[in-house]
């Protein structure tokens, strides 16, 4: 297995492979950040999904901190994960599909991973990057190469990574949750280990507490729908939730019913959706597509009460914490939608826990229903770590609400600026405890349809067309993200009482009632949308087709 690690081959010099002693010497707490991709708040058995068989998440939730009110800040991949590195708001970090930057190296030093490495801590990361770092971004080498341990892909994994990822090819399992697993005990397993071809060098210091990154490419569809059902697959992927009645969602409309869209037609472009939502679009294909995501999900169960049964054996459980949280959520035809990026609750909401052996019995067990971030959750670490946390720092450490304390913030600031061909506007919400009010700016982006039809036209590549960001987008994303600064009015707004209408299916925008509660929510986006976008430019590289060609480099959609 080809996994990076420089101390592990400089002890297995130093050691001659002497057994080292599995318990761990250092007091400071150990961390296992676990993220998965496009997984809803109700995919799981503790967050009210009767369906699904989550019993090792539900145990880590029983025996921890339940977060029932959790958010992104940005319900898309790369900024999210940007943000969730960076504790930023997307609008300060200035990394997205369309933003044609990179992360720069100044900023990824502040980044929860390289902060703990530098106070010492043994850091790996296993699975899935999608954020670009650094001059050339994914093929910068600046992220592989920040790790004590990397066994990662840049971009999608597929379910199937060794299809996609060199670093992968030398791993006992074919899927990418196993593979995923067979990392992560490759990390925590001190010693020697020979499986058949493989051997196995067992490196990480026992004398030094470690900040291990796992991440999933799954229950994404870049994963479930590549699902084969080979011959070596578990039986879980090919059977399971199979024999049983699959339910559509609440508000489910399959496209040829669809009488009056949940958003103006020309302001969110549905047709020119990416055609990997279009399982949406009819109710066998939407079964098929939850049923697989069910698999999924339960594989990564499995793979948490593995992890933990690894953690007892290892004789690090009393002194490790577990972080557990998604990207972002998903639409599954809900009002007849497909995709994300938008700032409905749907794609917004997301599962999260946190397990640390140390909360006292009042503690554990506790399910918090205050307004929190994913962007929250890199302080609570660095906190609980005892280190100091970057002034650029955005999120709010969760350490009151562990405590005790109802709340940390009164209100919760959510975006979207990935608004290009494939019909997305770009929007923002702000919400509090009962209400959320979202605002929509002009959606005149080049349809995808106008690029398709280009491409067939004049015999291009169509995925050259839709996915490579020039020196202009770079442009455009910028002038998206200053406009508060230009006051640009909204040409569509939506008001929902989460209180009594959760699912968002009334727009109170116009209801006289509401009024007083419009207005107030409106000063306070202004107020949020300044505090997101903070005082300094984002720390950012140009990463368009046109800097790479400049320097010889080649860009790739990831």
């Amino acid at each position: 297995m080809k996994i990076r690690s420089k101390l592990i081959l400089l002890s297995a010099l130093l050691l001659g492979h002497l057994p080292i002693s599995r318990a761990q010497n250092s007091t400071r707490p150990n961390f296992i950040f676990v993220l998965t991709d496009d997984q809803p708040y109700g995919y799981m058995g503790c967050t009210g999904n009767t369906l699904i068989k989550t019993p090792h998440l539900d145990r880590l939730a029983n025996e921890g901190v339940l977060f029932t009110n959790a958010h992104v800040t940005s319900a898309i991949c790369t900024p999210s994960r940007a943000s969730i590195l960076l504790s930023q708001f997307e609008r300060k970090h200035g990394v997205n599909f369309n933003s044609g930057t990179s992360m720069a190296e100044e900023a990824w030093q502040d980044s929860y991973p390289m902060i703990f490495r530098s106070e010492g801590y043994f850091t790996g990361w296993i699975g899935k990057n999608h954020v670009p770092v650094g001059e050339g971004g994914y093929s910068s080498g600046l992220m592989d190469s920040s790790f004590d341990f990397w066994y990662a892909g840049h971009g999608h994994l597929g379910f199937y990574p060794k299809d996609r990822h060199e670093i992968f090819q030398n791993a006992g399992a074919d899927t990418q949750i196993e593979i995923i697993d067979e990392g992560v005990d490759y990390f925590l397993t001190n010693g020697q280990k020979v499986d058949g071809a493989m051997q196995f060098l067992k490196g990480r210091p026992t004398d030094k507490p470690f900040m291990l990154s796992v991440c999933f490419n799954l229950p994404h569809s870049a994963g479930t729908s590549s699902m084969k059902m080979r011959e070596t697959d578990d039986d879980l992927y090919k059977s399971s939730y199979r024999d049983q009645e699959i339910p559509l969602p609440d508000h489910y409309i399959a496209r040829k019913d669809i009488q009056e869209p949940k958003l103006p037609a020309g302001l969110l472009r549905a047709s020119d959706r990416q055609a990997g939502y279009d399982y949406v679009d009819n109710p066998e294909d939407e079964k098929e597509t939850y049923i697989r995501q069910l698999q999924a999900v339960t594989g990564i169960d499995r793979f948490v009460g593995h992890l933990r049964e690894k953690l007892e054996q290892e004789g690090l459980a009393d002194n490790t914490i577990i972080v557990f949280t998604s990207d972002h959520g998903l639409f599954m035809g809900q009002y007849g939608l497909g995709g994300k990026a938008l700032c409905y609750e749907v794609t917004t909401h997301v599962p999260m826990i946190w397990y640390d052996p140390a909360l006292s019995a009042d503690q554990a067990g506790q399910a918090s229903e205050a307004l929190v971030q994913t962007i929250d959750l890199a302080p609570t670490m660095l906190e609980r770590a005892g280190i100091e946390v970057p002034a650029s720092y955005q999120g709010k450490s969760l350490k009151p609400l562990l405590q005790g304390a109802s709340s940390t913030r009164e209100y919760l600031f959510t975006e979207n600026l990935w608004s290009t061909q494939f019909g997305n506007p770009r929007c923002e919400s702000v919400q509090d405890q009962e209400w959320k009010y979202i605002r929509y700016y002009e959606n005149s982006t080049l349809p995808a349809s106008a690029k398709i039809e280009a491409a067939k036209a004049f015999g291009l590549p169509v995925n050259s067309l839709l996915y490579t960001v020039h020196d202009h987008d770079m442009v455009q994303y910028r002038y998206f993200a200053e406009s508060y600064l230009r006051y640009e009015q909204p040409v569509y707004e939506e008001l929902f009482h989460l209180a009594e209408d959760p699912q968002e299916t009334s727009n109170l925008v116009d209801d006289p009632q509401a009024k007083a509660v419009l207005e107030r929510l409106r000063k306070e986006w202004e107020l949020q949308i300044r505090q997101a976008a903070g005082t300094e430019k984002p720390k950012v590289l140009r990463y368009t087709y046109e800097g790479e060609i400049e320097q010889g480099r080649n860009i790739s959609s990831k």
